[in-house]
């Protein structure tokens, strides 16, 4: 069992960290158990209804919306979730991304080609 003053504490906790990687510095080469006599117990809340989900977009599609977004003075998430918002409130009907059905001109201009 360990007495309140943990003895294998190397060095004091700094009051302040200069810098964020003074702070990495300090705790990659500490541990947080070595200072739980100086902790106080804090309440805190967390909003489980927000929610985001996640896309898959292409790099050089992501480059282009980044630019957009820079030269709007939004990030590109928001420009994303605007550009979204708007093609939904425009389009009247749900209609499919793609579309797999081809004409029948093409298929025999298709077909045609083929058998040469």
């Amino acid at each position: 069992m360990r007495n309140k003053t943990n003895s294998r504490r190397e060095d004091p906790l700094p009051e302040n960290f200069d810098s964020i990687e003074q702070f990495w510095e300090f705790w990659d080469t500490h541990s947080s158990a070595d200072y739980e006599d100086l902790m106080e117990p804090v309440d805190f809340e967390i909003d489980l209804q927000s929610s985001k989900t996640y896309c898959a977009i292409s790099r050089d599609m992501l480059q282009g919306i980044r630019a957009t977004a820079r030269q709007q003075g939004v990030s590109a998430e928001t420009l994303i979730n605007l550009w979204l918002q708007e093609k939904l409130s425009s389009s009247r009907s749900p209609q499919p991304a793609y579309s797999v059905q081809e004409s029948s001109e093409r298929y025999t201009a298709d077909r045609n080609r083929r058998d040469t």
